[in-house]
């Protein structure tokens, strides 16, 4: 693993997390116009979440690319990706784009995941990520750029409006699906994993699903 550094990865994850209250502002405050410099402020806001959604792709990349895999960017990735969707979801709630008991469904999802994946990781076992929970960033990431472009959608992109209600709906599904599966793949590992207290370090590395990438990389996170 490499050494503890602001590192590039670790860089684009730290631009990440500040780019989280730069999204409110633009989203939530009343510009005069609705306009950031003659651009609508919908657009702006989506360009501010889209190219924070692609550093979540791009830092990842980079650190097993690069061989940059720090302990400090494997916290700070999944708090950046938590920080930007809830971030954004309240957002569009707040601004009438996005039902409230929707928004509690998927965030409410984030945050049982993450009690689980901190038990599983107090016992010793990495939970590697499945195709379901990607498809459910992904989804996400579709969903909430669909809703901030919706207010400008019936002057320049109509279709949009439906196409956000539609993939808001897909991300409350795979939200609840992938936490179904994420649960269920819990109880199997956990049920196998014996009490850290009572375990050595090489009894508990051999729990480790076999699927699971080893500790030391960013893909092990789960989204």
């Amino acid at each position: 693993m490499a050494s503890e550094r602001l590192n590039l990865p670790n860089a684009l994850t730290l631009g990440r997390i500040f780019l989280v209250p730069l999204l409110v502002v633009v989203l939530l405050t009343k510009f005069e116009g609705r306009v950031i410099l003659g651009v609508p402020k919908e657009i702006v806001g989506a360009a501010i979440f889209g190219l924070a959604s692609l550093t979540d792709w791009l830092d990842g990349y980079l650190a097993r690319r690069r061989k940059q895999v720090t302990t400090l960017g494997q916290m700070m990735d999944p708090l950046a990706d938590k920080l930007l969707v809830t971030a954004a979801f309240v957002s569009l709630v707040q601004m009438d784009l996005a039902p409230a008991w929707m928004v509690a469904v998927i965030l409410g999802r984030e945050f049982a995941v993450t009690v689980l994946r901190s038990i599983a990781h107090a016992r010793g076992v990495i939970i590697s990520a499945s195709p379901l929970g990607k498809f459910k960033m992904v989804s996400q990431v579709v969903a909430i750029l669909l809703l901030i472009l919706s207010p400008v959608s019936d002057t320049y992109l109509r279709p949009l409006v439906l196409l956000g209600r539609i993939a808001l709906w897909v991300a409350v599904v795979a939200a609840v699906a992938s936490a179904v599966d994420y649960y269920r793949r819990f109880n199997y590992v956990l049920g196998r994993a014996p009490d850290l207290r009572s375990s050595s370090p090489s009894s508990i590395e051999s729990l480790r699903p076999s699927s699971a990438p080893p500790a030391g990389t960013r893909s092990s996170r789960i989204p």
